[in-house]
Formats: C-alpha cells, structure tokens, sequence
C-alpha cells in the first residue's frame, strides 16, 4: 500500500481527470477539453468546492470557539460545551476521514487526512477533546487556505478555455450569421468587430487593424493585420472590422494546442516532485509504524497509558510530511502557470527544472535567431527569362515551410508571376528541393545539392557565390538554370536575448546553420557572437553532434523554429520551439514552446526556472527544517499538542504561500 499526501482530495479529482484524459487517442484529447471540460475541473466546480470547505471550516472554528470560552473564560452547560465539541469533529474531522477511506478502498494508499484524524481522536480518547479539536480545525483552515491559493495555479486550463468566444459570424450565401464556434471549419469567413475576439485560427482576407495578442503570446504591443497576415484564436480585435478565412477548426487551433500542453505538464512529474513522493510515501508509513511504538517508548520511560497516547498523537502531527510533499508542486504548478501567461509553455517541471541548469544553448539561425522573413535580392537567369526562371522556382518551393521558399514566393508575387505546378515535390534538409515538371526533374537548393545532381557552378554565378548573402542554385539534371540570393535579417530582440542569456554567468551560446560561413557570419556579427560561436555548413546530424560535443560541459537547450531541427530538439536536454512562429513537428518534439517570437521571453523563462529552483531549496530547507525541530520537541520537550498542530499547519501554509510567490513573476509582465 502506497502513501497519498493529497490532503483532503486537493489534487486527487484533478490529476485522476488529467490522467483519463491523457489516455484518450490523440485525435480524441485534442475535442475532449472542448466538450467535457466538467472532467477537468471547472472553475465553477471549484468555487462550489471552496465554498462548502469554507462553510465547514466556519462551523468547526464556531464549535472550537464555544469550547475555548468554556475552557478559558466563561463555564458553558455541559451538554453545549459537548455538542460544540462534537460540531468541531464533525466538521473537521469527517471530509478529511472521507478522503483518507476512500483514498484506501480505491486507491490502496494511505492518505495524510487519516493521520489527522487519528491524532484528534487520539487527544479525544485521552480527555483532550479540545486539541483535538484545535488540531481539526486548524487542518480545515490549513486545507481551505491551500485548496484556495493552489486553485490559482491550477486553473490555468479553464483560463484558457475561457479566452473562446462561444459564437462567431460567420459569411454566406445568405449574408452574416451567427452560429456555434464550434461549426467554422477551414474555407469558412468570419467578420471580426472592433472588441471581438477571433474565434478560431485563421488569415485575414480584407480589412486592417491592430490585435492584442497577449492572451497567447505575452506579448502587450497591438500587433497590425492586414490581408493574408495569420491570426490566432483568442486574440483582440482593437479597431478595424476583418473578414477572416479559417484555417484551422477548433480542435486544433492554437488554444487547444495550448491546452493539450499546459494539461500534460500539470500531469507529468519533475525530478524534485518524483523524489518528494518517493520520500513521503515511505516516511508516512513510517511515521504511524513509529508513532505506535513510541507508545511504548512513553510507557517504558514511565509516562502513563493516557499521557503516553497524547505524547504518541503530538508525535504523529509532528512528524507528517505535509509541508515537505507540497513544496515542491506549490511552486512548479505556480511556475507554470506563470509562464504560460507570459506566452512560455513548459512540457512539464522536468523542463522546468532543466532550463535552470542549462549550461549552454545552441540556436538555429534561419527563423530563430533572424526574422526568417527574408527577402530576394538579386535574381540571375541563365536560361530563358527572369520571369520564366522565378515561375519555375516559386513553383518548385510553392508548398515548403523553409522561410527561403517563402521569400521566393512573396518575389513572384510582387511581380505577378503565376508559379509554375511542380510535382512530387520533395525536401533535402540542409541541401534543398526536388520534383517535377513537364520537362522533367529540376531541383533548387545550396552547393551541396549542386554536388549531389553533378552540376558544376557556372562562372557567371561565382560572383554570387562569394557574397554574404544566402545563394539559392536553381538547375534540372547537371544543368544550372539559374540563381538567386536571398537575405535575412536578425530579430530585433535577439541580440538582447543572447546578452540577457550569457548575464547569467556560467553559460554559452552556439549558432547553428546549413548556410555558408560568410552568411553565418554576417548575421553572427550583428548579434555580437565569437567566431568560435558560429558554426555554419551544417547538415541535421552535424547539428546533433554538436549538441552532443555541448553536453560534455553540461545540460544543453537547442531553439529552432522547427525547420530540419526535429532531431536536435529531440537530442538535446532541453528543446525550445518557437511556438506560434514554428512548425507541428517542432512544437511536439520541443519542452518547451515560445508562444510569441521574442527571443527575451527565453531569458525571462531562464530567470523562472533558476528562481523556482531556488524557491524549492527553500521550502524544502523551511519544512524539514521545522518538521525536524516539532520532532524534537515531541520527544524531549512534551510539547503540546495545539503547539505541534500550529508548527505543522503554519509550516505548510508558509511553503504554499512562498511557492505562489512565483505567480507574480515578471514574465507574465514584461520579458
């Protein structure tokens, strides 16, 4: 039989929902927040809950006081001051004992609620009706108090299925209607008013205004729309109205992404939590098998039978885990939560805990560290006519996620040139495209894709090829059609990120690209890198062996925003994806996902992490600490029994109320 410390079914009802919900397909959990949210614990739910612990606690506080007067002030009739008594232990004494029977009879383990009880029966038994009643009404003060402030880390899921808007209008044939959020499907047009949130995810078709984005990036700046831009659910319409094309349906719309993710981290322990339930499910049973022998001990020393059970029950109080077993999830869950309001998203406090000893990050430099919005600069035609040679290219890179192709694109684009219809399109990471037209096989890409079709560099392009600028080859079978350039720009928050990263102390910073290294090394002299920080020509293995020859010096976090960087996100200790900015693949492989494109919410969520471990540090210290000396006291010093339940109760309220500190963290704010 295991040993459970969720006091009073705090976190039982959650974590055995989040768990039913984990086991569902995958196709199912993305819908099952949508339609069966009760299963999760609504918010609504929790302030019923908390409202009838609260009425609880008020009655056994009134049952406690009736009994104090008695005691201490003004004699009460017997038959009142009994009555008062047994409001005080039913009140307080019975959720606690209905949790700790039903947490053995269906879940074999011994709950921390039943070492409580004993102890106030134990005082009871023993003629001290009134610290027992002491001890139970502290516990429901002590539990209503937690299950309060804990519901504040907890409720990040509700949180966010709040941001949906019920409704959305929705164009037709047969004008503007109003219909279930529920029925959009990809293809669909919405109309956005000025205050209304976008219902679902999608691109704007016409109109222009300015979102507020920071119900899922963090970001407090409106951001401007305008046609074809991306809009993401849950986001403010300012000012402006937008018809809006769906892109995506409900249930795999950022939010629910969102949603999927902040589930899976409440429900997935970190190192520190593994450790403290490996600890306390072996130290609570210890400490009823100890409480019952120290009986003994008392009787062996000369106490008598009762005193003896009265020093067992202090005992036993004294020495419940409560304080150390919630130290650690008090502030990872309010670590979470914190972030994930700020537009970070852990995959679980392992992440967590592993971004705070990550010794050296490794990013990738298309899309990461530069804008990934690059632009065409020069175009040169071997064969035949600019136009003709751009047709063939943007319709060779027409369905590619590379920030390249799109660059290509938006240059057909902006000189109205229709794409030629490529097929069997397929993608080389690091070396470039294939597939086929009328004529045949052509292929686009870098000096290595020239090598592998036997192509040789004609003269006219080695010019190009010793500029700083990206060089896209462009040929079909060992003939070079042409080429064009492309370049790109650094973020605009990336240079403070790394130097916000590298104040840290203690920490390095990698540059990774297949590009060349005049290329890399334009970009890497913008962001202040060393040359021995850039490290350019690189395949998808190169950059996972580097990843592996980081690890030597320590833990390593890899950022990329999902291009050819799977297996690197997948190999390092800690992968970082640009969330919204990034590709599926990239956010399921990652721990963690940046919600908005703002490299400095990495060093915010760095400074998260290092402080969460220190507020673990010290809560650990204060309740062993604590619980080490109420011990003691129990022992050698006859300590009462009020005394040991205000020591436990006050040490375990002081844990949670240090770990909701980090609530309040300025990630949330600002990065």
């Amino acid at each position: 039989m295991a040993a459970s410390f969720d006091r009073g079914g705090l976190l039982v009802k959650r974590k055995a929902a989040t768990e039913r919900w984990l086991a569902l397909p995958a196709a199912a959990r993305d819908s099952a927040p949508l339609s069966g949210a009760s299963d999760l614990g609504s918010e609504a739910e929790d302030r019923e809950g908390d409202s009838a612990g609260q009425y609880l606690t008020v009655l056994c506080w009134v049952g406690l006081g009736l009994g104090t007067l008695d005691a201490f002030v003004q004699p009460l009739p017997p038959g009142l001051v009994w009555a008062a008594l047994g409001l005080s232990y039913l009140t307080g004494g019975l959720p606690p004992l209905r949790a700790a029977v039903a947490a053995v009879w269906q879940d074999r383990r011994l709950d921390i609620d039943l070492l409580m009880v004993v102890a106030a029966v134990a005082a009871a038994a023993v003629g001290a009706a009134l610290e027992g009643a002491v001890l139970l009404a502290l516990f429901s003060l002590s539990q209503t108090l937690e299950h309060r402030a804990l519901g504040k880390a907890r409720r990040a899921v509700e949180a966010l299925m709040q941001l949906r808007p019920e409704t959305a209008l929705r164009e037709g044939p047969e004008g503007v209607v109003e219909v279930p959020v529920a029925e959009l499907v990809p293809g669909d047009r919405v109309i956005l008013r000025p205050g209304a949130r976008v219902p679902v995810d999608g691109r704007v078709a016409s109109g222009a205004g300015h979102l507020d984005e920071s119900t899922v990036t963090g970001e407090s700046a409106p951001v401007r729309k305008a046609p074809g831009d991306p809009v993401h659910e849950a986001t403010v319409n300012l000012d402006g109205i937008l018809t809006v094309e769906v892109t995506r349906g409900l249930e795999t719309s950022t939010v629910a992404q969102m949603i999927r993710l902040v589930t899976e981290a409440q429900a997935m322990k970190s190192p520190s939590e593994r450790f403290s339930d490996w600890f306390g499910q072996r130290y609570t049973i210890a400490v009823l098998a100890g409480s019952a022998l120290s009986w003994f001990g008392f009787r062996l020393s000369g106490h008598e039978a009762d005193a003896a059970l009265y020093r067992s029950a202090t005992l036993l109080v004294a020495a419940s885990p409560c304080a150390v077993v919630i130290s650690v999830p008090a502030a990872i869950l309010s670590a979470l939560s914190a972030a994930a309001r700020g537009g970070v998203l852990f995959k679980g406090g392992a992440a967590l805990e592993g971004l705070a000893e990550v010794r050296t990050f490794a990013f990738d430099k298309t899309g990461t560290l530069t804008t990934g919005l690059a632009a065409v600069t020069q175009v040169l035609a071997l064969e035949g006519t600019e136009d003709d040679f751009l047709a063939l290219t943007a319709g060779l890179e027409a369905q590619s996620e590379h920030p390249i192709a799109a660059a290509i694109r938006r240059e057909a684009a902006e000189r109205r040139i229709v794409p030629l219809a490529v097929g069997d399109v397929r993608a080389h990471p690091s070396e470039g495209i294939t597939g086929t037209d009328a004529e045949g096989q052509v292929w686009a890409g870098n000096t290595r894709m020239l090598a592998l079709t036997g192509a040789v560099m004609p003269p006219r392009l080695a010019r190009l090829a010793e500029g700083a600028e990206t060089l896209v080859l462009v040929g079909r079978g060992t003939r070079v059609l042409g080429a064009l350039t492309v370049a790109d720009e650094p973020r605009a928050t990336a240079a403070e990120a790394l130097r916000g990263l590298k104040a840290g102390g203690r920490t390095d910073v990698l540059m990774m690209t297949g590009d060349r290294e005049l290329v890399a090394g334009r970009i890497g002299a913008r962001l202040g890198l060393a040359s021995d920080e850039i490290h350019a020509g690189l395949l998808p293995g190169d950059k996972v062996r580097l990843v592996d020859a980081a690890s030597a010096r320590g833990k390593v976090a890899f950022i990329g925003d999902g291009v050819n960087d799977a297996a690197a996100l997948a190999r390092a200790d800690v992968g970082v994806a640009m969330g919204v900015a990034g590709s599926e693949v990239a956010l399921q492989a990652a721990d963690v996902a940046l919600m908005a494109d703002d490299l400095r919410k990495l060093a915010a969520a760095r400074r998260l992490a290092r402080r969460t471990a220190r507020v673990i540090r010290q809560n650990l210290t204060l309740s062993i600490g604590a619980m080490a000396g109420l011990v003691l006291g129990s022992l050698f010093l006859e300590l009462p029994l009020p005394l040991a339940v205000l020591g436990h109760e006050g040490g375990t309220l002081l844990v949670v109320l240090n770990g909701l500190r980090l609530l309040a963290d300025p990630i949330r704010v600002k990065a």
